[in-house]
């Protein structure tokens, strides 16, 4: 037997250590080729570590939320043959993965393949120490609370016993199945604690939310628009070409309006290196667009949006959501913008004070659309209306450049027509 030591891979663009964010293995167990071993944090992205071989766990060379250097020892797998011991390369990135880029080790002299690890018969529940913490995403961890789950309770079918949606319903199924059983107190005292520690994604978002409230000088302002013509033509437009062209939603019309407003107030489209003192305004707009994903919230950047169509800027606006929402979005769809669009969809709220993404100068945020009773020439007409909540940077953004840009995109909206004027 023979060891295989996997060192902390070289990610690229000049990162000298990543966050060691989770582990998808623990001392002791087999492993087979290609099987995810760990997760790790760069400054843009999650990226896998697999294996390149199969074999025992023998040590691990982190805990997660250490900072570890590239090169450094990741985890050492007990292998048939010699292994590669004395070997000091650390192993490349080749691919992407759904978190973001996936890293495949080489070992140009593979030893012999120890067989896989015969497949476990799944079943709706599986006995874990009290204090073993289950794998599983945010998303699921929160729907296994909603649901009064015990994910410890609960057999994972994914990488590594990670715990699924699939896992949970299987569960009910089961509970279902069994509903003759015993009902515990509705109202029953809870004395549980869960300790999260914020790392990976989550230590990331934090850092740079902390980073943008303390270094800009944020300020909002908020402003009430008349959303019924532009919501009439959006449905005038779905019902003549959405089965050709695609539906379209309010988002594409908005980025329109975003980008006719900036003609005119240059200013908002605009970086800020508050080391160097120097404000760069930016001709294109990269649009970013704030998404919520299972890992947290992400921000893909629609490119050129100054150049695009309805069609062309909702499709985009499609795509880059769901590579996001899947963990695919690369870290080119994630970097670069210049002005950010962030929108809570149904649960948008009357107001919001969105946090800008620094180094960013403003960021337009879209609360929920509800019908009122509105004053319209003298009579009580219902209208829809819908709040723009926006943040800006009052270091570079004045508090009167701010409001007009927002009545521009107001007007904008209110006659939709002049969206398509030149």
């Amino acid at each position: 037997m023979g060891t295989h030591v996997i060192k902390m891979p070289d990610i690229g663009e000049g990162i000298a250590e990543v966050e060691l964010s989770q582990w998808h293995v623990k001392v002791g167990d087999l492993v087979v080729e290609d099987q995810v071993l760990a997760d790790v944090m760069t400054d843009k992205a999650m990226v896998d570590i697999p294996s390149p071989v199969h074999g025992k766990v023998i040590a691990l060379g982190g805990q997660p939320g250490e900072v570890m250097a590239v090169g450094s020892v990741l985890i050492s797998i007990e292998v048939e043959g010699a292994g590669n011991l004395k070997e000091s390369a650390a192993p490349a990135p080749v691919k992407e993965t759904p978190e973001a880029s996936k890293v495949e080790t080489v070992d140009e002299s593979k030893p012999a393949a120890a067989p896989r690890p015969a497949a476990v018969c799944q079943g709706p529940m599986v006995a874990r120490e009290a204090d073993e913490r289950p794998l599983a995403s945010p998303a699921v961890r929160k729907r296994a609370l909603d649901l009064g789950i015990q994910l410890r309770l609960v057999r994972g079918s994914g990488p590594a016993g990670r715990v699924l949606h699939e896992d949970l319903e299987a569960y009910l199924a089961q509970g279902q199945a069994n509903a003759s059983a015993p009902v515990a107190a509705a109202y029953a005292q809870r004395n549980d604690e869960e300790q999260i520690q914020v790392i990976g994604m989550r230590r990331k978002i934090a850092q740079r939310m902390q980073d943008a409230t303390q270094r800009a000088a944020h300020f909002s302002y908020v402003e009430e628009i008349d959303v019924t013509a532009i919501e009439e033509l959006r449905a005038h437009l779905n019902d003549k070409h959405g089965a050709s062209r695609g539906k379209l939603t309010l988002l594409p019309f908005l980025v329109r309006a975003l980008v006719v407003a900036l003609r005119d107030f240059p200013q908002m489209n605009a970086r800020y290196d508050d080391e160097a003192q120097v404000i760069t305004r930016l001709g294109a707009v990269h649009l970013g667009v704030a998404t919520q994903s299972d890992v947290g919230l992400m921000v893909p950047v629609v490119r050129h949006a100054e150049a695009r169509s309805l069609w062309d800027s909702a499709a985009e606006i499609s795509r880059l959501a769901n590579a996001a929402r899947n963990g695919k979005a690369s870290r080119d769809e994630l970097s670069g913008s210049t002005i950010t669009l962030t929108s809570l969809g149904a649960l948008g709220g009357i107001v919001s004070t969105p946090v800008l993404n620094l180094p960013e100068v403003a960021i337009v945020g879209v609360n929920k659309i509800v019908e009122r009773p509105m004053v319209v020439k003298g009579q009580v007409v219902i209208r829809k209306m819908m709040n723009l909540s926006s943040s800006f940077d009052h270091r570079v953004v004045d508090g009167m450049d701010a409001a007009l840009f927002i009545q521009a995109i107001r007007g904008l909206i209110e006659q939709p027509a002049t969206l398509f004027v030149e």
